[in-house]
Formats: structure tokens, C-alpha cells, sequence
């Protein structure tokens, strides 16, 4: 800053103006005795002085790399303190910070990555595969209630891999099962029955096989969801009245007899 002063020196508002600072930032400084301008006008208004644009360069240099402004004054002030070793501190706070942006902004990919996840189908073949029914119809949801888990962070990922024909087969799979157990339950099996429990053991063994491992606990979990949640309650009573309450207490039996 190389202006001069003339015989006022300079004004709050000059200042603020060459230093790209606000005039109520220089009032704090003034308050604090951090900047003091060194001149008055013939008026008494106080001015500044080239050798305080000087000290409010230092400031502004120190204020720039995050010294808050105690060890500023310190720094300006304090015939012992030592720059150098301020600035190594200040440097190894710097690239701590660095190092802690860098690790953030990996787990933003991450996430963008995880969130890129999923069905990788183009519109036609989606409609090809699942028809009418959109898949991620409850994506949102799924990742509110479970994204944080292994369990969706594993399904994404499988997900993201499978081709037209995978979800062919795993389509396939669950309409044959659909049928299956629906004859089962138009034909009055009980749910605690062999057959009833070995349609639930095959319904977990496609949750295994597709998404994400499956053990009986998070099955049974799952179950009491098909039966709470009203949209899965509705997407399996479709394929026969009653079958989502038959399917929970399928799945519960099945989990009974495999771990007791």
C-alpha cells in the first residue's frame, strides 16, 4: 500500500476502501488496540498513517492464514514472540485442515458414487423388464430408512452390476415364487406348515442371492415390515388376499425352526 498520506493521512473509509476491509472492522480493530490509527485531522478526527496501512497489511496477512486476533496482536506487539515459529504452527494447522477438507470431500464422492448406484437400465429396457411397476418407486425411503447400513450399501452395489438380463432372471424367480405361494395360501396351507416355511426359506435364500446377506433375525424384521408398511402389505396381498400376514407368520416359523 504506497499511498500518501498528505498531512491528514488517511481516513476509516479510505482505509476500508484500499484494504477491501469494512470501516467497522477497523472501529474493532481501534478498540481493541490492535490498530490504533496514529494521526488526527486538524479536526481531531482520527487518521491513519502509511506506517498503520503497513501494520494493517500484517494484520490481513495473519488474519488470511486463520491467527485469531489475539496472537495477531502478539505477533505485532511481542518483542519475544518469534513469526517463524507462529508460521510452522499456523502451517501444520494448515495442512491438518487440508488433509481433514481432502477426507471430506472423499466421502462426498463416496456418497455421490453410492447415490449414482442402482438400477443401470435404460428407460426401455426397464419398461421391458419391470413393465408398469417401477423398482425404485420406494428408493427414496429405502435409503431415509436403511442407507446408512451395510446391508443397502451392499444391495446398491450388486444392483449397479446386474444387466437386462439379470433382472430378467431375478423378475422371473419372484414371479414363480408369487405363484407358488399364492396356490399355497388359496389352498389353505397354514403358514407353520412344511411347505409354507420352505417358500419363506426360498424368499430369503432371493434376498441373499440379489441384494444383501439375509440371516433369519433381519428376515423376521422384514417381515413384520411387509405386514406394517402399508405399501408392501398391499404389493404382496396383490398376489392373493391375506398373504402378507401368511407370509410374516411363513417367515417367522421358518426362522423358528432353522435357529432353535
Amino acid at each position: 500500500m504506497s499511498h500518501s498520506a498528505g498531512q491528514a493521512g488517511h481516513s476509516v473509509g479510505q482505509v476500508a476502501g484500499y484494504a477491501r476491509v469494512t470501516v467497522r472492522t477497523l472501529h474493532h480493530y481501534d478498540a481493541i488496540g490492535l490498530l490504533v490509527p496514529s494521526e488526527r485531522s486538524h479536526a481531531g478526527h482520527r487518521r491513519y498513517s502509511d506506517a498503520d496501512l503497513d501494520r494493517l497489511q500484517q494484520i490481513l496477512f495473519y488474519r488470511e492464514l486463520g491467527f485469531p486476533l489475539d496472537e495477531v496482536a502478539a505477533l505485532l506487539d511481542d518483542p519475544e514472540a518469534d513469526p517463524r515459529a507462529h508460521l510452522r504452527r499456523q502451517h501444520e494447522l494448515l495442512t491438518a485442515r487440508i488433509e481433514k477438507l481432502r477426507k471430506m470431500a472423499e466421502a462426498v464422492e463416496h456418497a455421490m458414487e453410492a447415490r449414482k448406484m442402482g438400477i443401470n437400465l435404460t428407460p426401455e429396457e426397464r419398461f421391458e423388464v419391470f413393465g408398469g411397476k417401477d423398482p425404485e418407486r420406494f428408493a427414496e425411503e429405502a435409503e431415509a430408512r436403511w442407507g446408512g447400513t451395510k446391508e443397502y450399501v451392499e444391495s446398491q452395489r450388486r444392483a449397479a452390476r446386474y444387466t437386462k438380463d439379470d433382472w430378467k432372471r431375478l423378475q422371473a424367480e419372484v414371479d414363480a415364487w408369487s405363484e407358488r405361494y399364492a396356490a399355497l395360501v388359496a389352498a389353505g396351507d397354514p403358514p407353520t406348515g412344511e411347505a409354507a416355511m420352505d417358500l419363506a426359506e426360498e424368499h430369503r435364500l432371493h434376498i441373499h442371492r440379489w441384494f444383501y446377506e439375509c440371516p433369519y433375525e433381519m428376515h423376521v424384521g422384514l417381515a413384520g415390515m411387509y405386514v406394517a408398511d402399508e405399501r408392501f402389505k398391499a404389493f404382496y396381498d396383490s398376489m392373493h388376499p391375506g398373504l402378507a400376514e401368511h407370509l410374516k407368520d411363513a417367515i417367522t416359523a421358518n426362522a423358528a425352526r432353522h435357529t432353535s
